[in-house]
């Protein structure tokens, strides 16, 4: 008679899965129900952001265009911010508060903001570690419960990154508050859309640390019941 294994160790990753859908979902949300209501003063993403820089004194750090929903970043190596089409020229509350937290960004970075120069470092390393660490958890599955134990370490240092991402993310989106409610463009009303957005969004980070906190966590047991065979 047929049967189905099932590896109850995926148990411990449901909450995580559960808890990052919920997440996603809310920021999607958040920024279709406030990219429809358009600040009084016409201000866009772009002008929100280039308010920013230029008040902190940043005007050789540019603003571009770039393609896709969402897409929106700082790259530190260019000193240049990049706004999706659905951010870039858009009048909508939501628009404006993912554009000024990405001027945030750039002020982190021209502040030396010290979680962001933690996670520049760590990039490297965290990107080598977690092409290896599967890998090498599975030969330890297979020859050695301490070579295992060597892969999750190495995995580990992806919880590392999300960790430090949190500070970064979180002060991001302070700075940019701060920055949109004291512009005088901003009436209470806007800059509070434009709080629900940002903090829908920094939801995603804290669903990503979470993730890989139970990945780890499922790891462990796996190699737990391996030795113990």
């Amino acid at each position: 008679m047929p049967y189905f294994y099932f590896d109850y160790s995926y148990l411990v990753l449901l909450p995580a899965m559960i808890f990052a859908l919920w997440a996603q979902a809310k920021v999607n949300s958040s920024f279709n129900k406030y990219n429809k209501v358009f600040t009084r003063s016409g201000m866009t993403g772009a002008d929100a952001a280039r308010l920013i820089l230029d008040a902190n004194g940043l005007r050789h750090v540019r603003i571009e265009q770039i393609a896709g929903n969402l897409t929106d970043h700082f790259d530190p190596r260019t000193n240049v911010i990049r706004l999706s089409q659905s951010v870039h020229d858009s009048r909508g509350i939501a628009a404006v508060g993912v554009a000024a937290h990405e001027a945030g960004h750039a002020v982190q970075y021209a502040e030396n903001y010290g979680p962001m120069k933690i996670r520049s470092a760590i990039i490297p390393v965290t990107n080598i570690g977690s092409k290896l660490a599967l890998p090498i958890f599975i030969i330890g599955l297979l020859f050695s419960y301490e070579i295992a134990m060597i892969g999750i370490i190495l995995f580990s240092l992806t919880a590392v990154f999300q960790a430090v991402t949190l500070p970064v993310e979180f002060d991001a989106s302070k700075r940019a508050l701060a920055a949109l409610d004291g512009c005088g463009r901003l009436d209470d009303e806007e800059v509070k859309g434009a709080k629900k957005v940002l903090t829908a969004a920094a939801l995603t980070y804290v669903a990503a640390l979470a993730s890989a906190l139970s990945q780890i966590l499922r790891l462990l047991i796996i190699a737990n019941k391996r030795r113990d065979r």
